[in-house]
């Protein structure tokens, strides 16, 4: 049996997975976690979240207080606080799975230098149809080289970070592959006289607007013709069984830092 300790446990990633967690007959919740000063603190989570009937399952404040209890921690919060629960998951060599988007260059960094004694599985999207999606662009950047590459994301109008993990995981899947640093070619936007598209650029542009789950679309322009690659989430369950899997494929894994192509198969 797999104990699973969830955080951000009333967000909306961190609800889902908990509501899917309970429903596993090879996984055991057996804590929540939410900020300090949430006034559901001490509450049972089974009622906090609508589940019609208490689990036995306190909402607590800090992870350090049940860590113990745990094997593998799921969290979809942001940076700072996922990089403070690392240190304690690190610390008490349990496992962790991070959804978590927004990160530095230094801050992956420090995440990659963690994973050399902790197991993670870190994606910006754990879905399986986006993943697929990783792979298919790869493929088609190779043979479409020379056309125009531009992606759009759209989200609902809370998420704080732009553009989205998944739009910056495609940008850097398609510089790679076509040998282009994204930090020289990449365009986050247009305003005014820009001049003509350089052959080289990959536009990254955000959209935010509603309720909007996710969606991402990668464009490959040439003359005469345009291939379009678009994913669109209308389910945030697709995220939260992607890290249901991910928990059980970290579960056993050695230390290292994985992606969900491993956790998939997908490569």
């Amino acid at each position: 049996m797999i104990k699973v300790i969830v955080t951000g446990a009333l967000g909306r990633m961190g609800s889902a997975i908990i509501r899917l967690v309970v429903e596993q007959t090879d996984m055991e919740l057996v804590s929540a976690v939410e900020r300090k000063d949430h006034p559901g603190i001490g509450s049972d989570i089974g009622l906090l979240l609508g589940l019609r009937k208490e689990i036995g399952i306190p909402l607590l404040g800090d992870l350090e207080v049940s860590i113990d209890k745990g094997d593998v921690i799921i969290e979809f919060i942001e940076p700072r606080v996922t990089l403070h629960h690392l240190s304690i998951v690190s610390s008490h060599k349990k496992r962790m799975v991070i959804g978590t988007t927004g990160f530095t260059p230094k801050q992956l960094e420090g995440i990659k230098k963690i994973s050399e004694d902790t197991p993670i599985v870190l994606s910006p999207n754990m879905s399986m149809g986006t993943n697929l999606m990783f792979k298919l662009v790869k493929e088609a950047a190779l043979i479409l080289n020379g056309y125009d590459i531009e992606i759009i994301e759209a989200h609902h109008h809370h998420k704080k970070d732009s553009p989205s993990g998944t739009a910056d995981r495609l940008a850097h899947i398609l510089a790679t592959a076509l040998n282009r640093s994204l930090d020289e070619v990449g365009v986050y936007g247009r305003k005014g006289f820009v001049g003509e598209r350089k052959r080289e650029e990959i536009g990254i542009l955000s959209v935010r607007a509603g309720d909007i789950v996710g969606e991402h679309t990668v464009l490959f322009g040439g003359d005469g013709e345009r291939l379009e690659i678009t994913h669109r989430v209308t389910s945030r369950n697709c995220f939260a069984k992607g890290a249901i899997q991910a928990a059980r494929f970290i579960s056993d894994a050695s230390p290292g830092l994985y992606d969900m192509g491993d956790v998939l198969g997908i490569r």
